[in-house]
């Protein structure tokens, strides 16, 4: 995972909300505390955080705030959001692969923090999407490249769109129920200890 790999995803998920400018983006969102215009300022934050902390080091950076206004204009929401990822990507590009950065899921390496700005992406789109009422399902890939780097626990023969989904709690997969609690393995694969995490 690294700073092309987000740069694409942010691409796709860009692409699809500007498809969708002329929808209701203060409509909530199914299942959580956002309309379609907070879910997508609520990416463009969360990246930007990750730059940051990403950035700072393996101290949490609590020191500035700084949050993306949802009462912006659709089009202009989307702009940050390209605009914010571009800004992580650049701080990945130029992190070296030992760097790590404060995360409360762990210590992350750079292709951590890429892999979980593509969840923010990925997932925060979908949401977006269903506030909309319309569907959204990225290329294979890119849900694969990302559920795979975050959560090595889960199964490796279903899709890995609908795996990422259930891995972040949002749907259920074949027989196995929708997830009331989840986490991230964003510290390198390395370290992991084999083991499926409770949140």
């Amino acid at each position: 995972m690294d700073a092309n790999f987000l740069l694409s995803t942010a691409g796709t998920c860009a692409e699809f909300l500007s498809a969708h400018l002329d929808g209701d983006w203060s409509a909530k969102v199914p299942d959580l505390d956002y309309t379609v215009a907070g879910v997508v300022a609520h990416i463009g934050d969360c990246l930007r955080s990750y730059s940051f902390d990403l950035a700072a080091g393996p101290t949490e950076l609590s020191t500035m705030d700084g949050d993306v206004r949802p009462e912006s204009a659709p089009g202009e929401l989307v702009v940050t959001l390209g605009t914010t990822a571009k800004v992580l990507a650049a701080v990945v590009a130029a992190s070296s692969p030992e760097s790590r950065g404060w995360h409360p899921a762990g210590l992350a390496d750079p292709s951590g923090f890429a892999a979980m700005g593509c969840d923010e992406l990925l997932v925060h789109t979908y949401d977006a999407a269903r506030g909309l009422g319309v569907a959204f399902a990225p290329p294979p890939r890119l849900a694969a490249a990302t559920v795979y780097r975050l959560f090595p626990w889960v199964p490796t023969d279903t899709d890995p769109w609908p795996t990422l989904l259930w891995a972040n709690g949002r749907a259920p997969l074949d027989d196995r129920p929708r997830l009331t609690k989840w986490t991230w393995h964003c510290a390198p694969l390395t370290e992991w200890d084999g083991s499926a995490p409770i949140a």
